[in-house]
């Protein structure tokens, strides 16, 4: 397992979008603002995101993320595998295991042990858990007012007339009535 600034960046994303995401979706430029994520860099994570099904998009205006279950079914080794298990080195093999294979990798079995731990230590943390953290120590929600646009009017406006020819033959029309 390989805990990079990546899986960093998208823990502490999916923590705000689980703190913001009360009143619905919520856009990346103000997780970005919030949260001095390049906006690049959270584009990618949350594609990543929503390939592993841990956010649903929503498109058009009032659109962005959403959590797509319960923050507290996410686990953090959710969230890190989503964004750093596709570059997961294979094991290698046991030196144990290799006929005829010299001893080089006595540690092997201790980095693998390490790994399962750090794993077992992630996915016992809760998204939920780290958001009631962030509530306890006074992270407040923000409370943006969607932006709407201005009511049209009631009744249907009529353009005004145009007195202009709307054709080459409407104006040599106009004209020769002029001339004539």
């Amino acid at each position: 397992m390989r805990l990079t600034t990546k899986g960093r960046f998208a823990v502490t994303a999916m923590i705000d979008l689980a703190l913001q995401g009360t009143a619905g979706p919520v856009n990346l430029g103000s997780i970005s603002r919030r949260q001095r994520i390049s906006l690049s860099h959270l584009e990618l994570l949350f594609a990543k995101l929503r390939r592993h099904k841990l956010v649903d998009s929503t498109r058009g205006p009032g659109g962005g993320y959403s959590l797509s279950r319960a923050s507290a079914e996410i686990t953090v080794a959710h969230i890190v595998l989503a964004i750093d298990g596709d570059h997961q080195e294979r094991p290698r093999p046991l030196a144990a295991e290799i006929p005829g294979a010299v001893d080089r990798h006595a540690t092997d079995e201790l980095w693998a042990s390490v790994n399962r731990r750090a794993l077992e230590f992630l996915e016992s943390i809760t998204l939920q858990s780290l958001v009631d953290e962030q509530i306890k120590r006074g992270v407040e929600v923000e409370r943006e007012l969607p932006r709407r646009r201005a009511p049209l009017p009631a009744g249907r406006v009529k353009p005004a007339p145009v007195n202009a020819p709307n054709s080459v033959f409407a104006l040599g029309a106009m004209l020769a009535k002029r001339a004539g």
